[in-house]
């Protein structure tokens, strides 16, 4: 059913980045504790943050961005070419199936300083206005055009609620080793972590405070 592959690769994707964000936050304790406080600042203690509060949580919608940039959960995408052309001296016939490895842009010296690094701060500071719907060709992490994915406004309200919620109402703490998670990627057509990402949650604050 076209309904069920919708719905299920739109939670795989959306959980897939949620989890990726969440463990570069565990290995970078001060952007945790930068986004906690934003959230702190706009919302408060007494309730939990809640979608509309994501307008004013730039920091927060620049952690989602960087994870989208270096952890795309969609690595590759496929077209068709519809005619013939020629781009940078490569001849592609028409009807040509095209991979675009948006994993390798997102990773591209060319175009991103220090591209290796986790960096939410170059969303603000160096590329601010730089979105992810497609209209900039080394940030698409959801296609771009007719064919970009249909769902990408309803994945960033899931993922930037959610991450925002669980920074807001918990403390996150790795079992064992140092402390850090392992950032290994596992190949396969969404982009999956090679080992489950294990931690405790420790509650900070009630988000349901009694009345």
């Amino acid at each position: 059913m076209i309904w069920q592959d919708i719905f299920i690769a739109g939670t795989d994707t959306s959980a897939l980045t949620i989890e990726w964000a969440l463990a570069e936050l565990i290995n970078n304790p001060h952007m945790m504790e930068r986004a906690r406080k934003e959230i702190d600042d706009v919302v408060g203690n007494n309730r939990i943050v809640e979608e509309s509060d994501i307008t004013n949580l730039p920091y927060l919608q620049a952690i989602v961005k960087e994870t989208l940039r270096i952890h795309p959960t969609g690595p590759l995408i496929v077209r068709e070419s519809s005619e013939k052309c020629t781009i940078q001296g490569y001849e592609i016939p028409a009807k040509t199936q095209l991979f675009v490895n948006i994993w390798s842009i997102g990773r591209d010296p060319n175009y991103w300083d220090n591209p290796l690094e986790f960096r939410p701060e170059r969303f603000i500071s160096e590329v601010g206005n730089l979105d992810v719907r497609g209209q900039h060709f080394h940030l698409i992490p959801f296609g771009s055009g007719r064919r970009a994915c249909p769902g990408t406004s309803l994945a960033l309200h899931v993922v930037q609620a959610n991450l925002a919620a669980m920074i807001q109402c918990f403390e996150w703490k790795v079992k064992g080793g140092n402390g850090s998670v392992d950032m290994e990627e596992k190949p396969g057509l969404t982009l999956s972590r090679a080992h489950p990402l294990i931690c405790v949650p420790v509650p900070r604050i009630n988000p349901f405070p009694s009345m």
